[in-house]
């Protein structure tokens, strides 16, 4: 069986593999910081960790190039770490392990690390590119990008030297994107006074999964199913006819991911028949089952009976009401679609995690915009919204989108550089996710920035999968634009 130091290009391939074998979850990215200075010091590379714990790589320019503007190789260390129920994976511990099939290298039951390990691998590998003129090179490697960018938004003035900014972290080959979202995350709690549960009650489990789950900014449009929010909308239904006490929900496990499984107990009356639950459950998955059919056909919902040592103590049925109207009614998904480039997600909101237990609730909802002002007011209506049930909430975490530049002197020379390799011209875009590229355009306004990368799908998923012949195309390229800016 093929292994990825079977693939080409080996170099990018070699380092993908290192990647894969040292765990690199978000805030857990020192072993493999360590492992890249050691490689960066054995290949006469110089290797700086910051004050925040990001990694700044650094190559002299090649014979000749001294005096060229530098040029920044750009990614992020961690990954987001997802995994199917029931798969046995530690991700502080265990290797990714990855398929080859049918041109795709592929993790079937966690995430890849695709997004932003190719990235990561690109860059490292044009460092050692033996016979490659170059003006000087920087590798900004930063951590945490998944869950708050902490790197970049930590990243001193002046800490980078280079002219030029190339980030390798969009998901998308043949395109060069140009600018991106902001984001901010609603936080949203609520400490609750409980009860006790009724006696005579059965506990029941209600299971939300099935669901492809994926990035909460690239996938958003899809309309996807969102499992914390079918859990609600499930719990609801139910309640209208049959009286339930809430004592837990969770769902989700990370705020940039679209929640793939969800579950609830709940306390119902002992007299509650097995056959109306099953007759219940039934139309409950054939209704869903028809609406997600083109994106999410796999959606399920499973009740089972909790027999012993459940909880004793339910929110009240205020609480209970308020909560549940909530989750199923508070905007989820796109909220505006672009007009100035089609096709493309201005504003959107994703329910990404829940946690209810012991009366403790904590819940995120994760709001992307190209336009940051809209992307502030979606925000603020969700605070607004959840306090008008009683809930507790702020907004947290908030970073700058990319403003597009069409006349950037790097975006024209890509562009050129493209056609000559590949024969045809290159699309131009923007991401309805979070690129790094506005936080470092913050503290470095001089950049002149630009992103590509390979076709990676189902990122922030188990699953995901990256294209190898898009590889070989970005190391192409990434080649030619930067022997190019030799020439400049």
């Amino acid at each position: 069986m093929s292994t990825l130091h079977d693939l080409s290009p080996a170099p990018v391939w070699a380092h993908f593999a290192t990647l894969c074998e040292i765990p690199r979850a978000s805030w857990q990215e020192a072993a493999l910081r360590d492992h890249l200075i050691a490689w960066a010091q054995q290949h006469g590379i110089t290797g700086n960790v910051d004050t925040v714990g990001n990694l700044i790589l650094g190559k002299p320019a090649s014979q000749g190039c001294e005096q060229l503007p530098g040029v920044i190789m750009q990614g992020h260390l961690d990954m987001v770490c997802q995994a199917n129920s029931g798969t046995s994976h530690d991700f502080s511990r265990d290797p990714i392990n990855t398929v080859i099939r049918d041109g795709w290298v592929i993790a079937e039951h966690t995430t890849l690390g695709a997004d932003n390990g190719i990235g990561v691998a690109l860059a490292l590998a044009a460092l050692e590119e033996p016979d490659l003129q170059h003006p000087a090179l920087e590798v900004l490697l930063t951590i945490n990008e998944e869950s708050g960018m902490d790197g970049a938004r930590g990243l001193q003035a002046g800490a980078l030297q280079g002219k030029t900014l190339i980030n390798l972290d969009t998901e998308e080959w043949g395109h060069f994107y140009l600018g991106c979202a902001g984001g901010v995350d609603v936080q949203i709690g609520q400490n609750y006074a409980l009860q006790a549960v009724d006696a005579d009650q059965a506990i029941l489990r209600f299971e939300v999964s099935g669901l492809r789950g994926g990035h909460s900014g690239i996938d958003i449009h899809e309309g996807r199913g969102n499992a914390i929010k079918l859990l609600a909308e499930a719990l609801r239904d139910m309640a209208e006819h049959t009286p339930l006490q809430l004592i837990e929900m969770s769902g989700g496990t990370a705020r940039n991911a679209i929640p793939r499984e969800a579950y609830a107990l709940v306390a119902v009356s002992g007299d509650t028949t097995a056959e109306h639950l099953e007759e219940w459950v039934a139309h409950r998955n054939e209704v869903w089952q028809e609406r997600f059919a083109a994106v999410d056909a796999g959606v399920k919902l499973a009740i089972r009976l909790v027999p012993e040592n459940h909880p004793q103590h339910v929110l009240s049925d205020n609480d209970r009401d308020q909560l549940l109207a909530f989750i199923d009614v508070a905007m989820n998904g796109v909220a505006q679609v672009s007009s100035d480039f089609p096709g493309v997600t201005d504003t959107s909101s994703n329910l990404g995690v829940i946690a209810l237990s012991g009366g403790a609730l904590k819940m995120t909802f994760k709001v992307r915009s190209l336009q940051d002002g809209r992307g502030d007011a979606l925000a603020e209506k969700l605070v607004t919204y959840a306090q008008a049930h009683d809930l507790q909430a702020h907004t947290d975490g908030a970073y700058p989108g990319w403003t597009p530049d069409p006349a950037s002197p790097l975006l024209a020379l890509c562009l050129g550089v493209y056609t000559e390799q590949f024969g045809h011209p290159a699309s131009l875009q923007v991401i309805h996710a979070g690129l790094e590229c506005g936080l470092l355009a913050a503290s470095h306004p001089h950049l002149d920035m630009i992103s590509f990368g390979p076709d990676i799908r189902g990122a922030h998923a188990p699953g995901e999968r990256v294209r190898i012949a898009s590889v070989d195309h970005c190391w192409t390229l990434l080649k030619a634009v930067l022997q190019a800016l030799a020439k400049v």
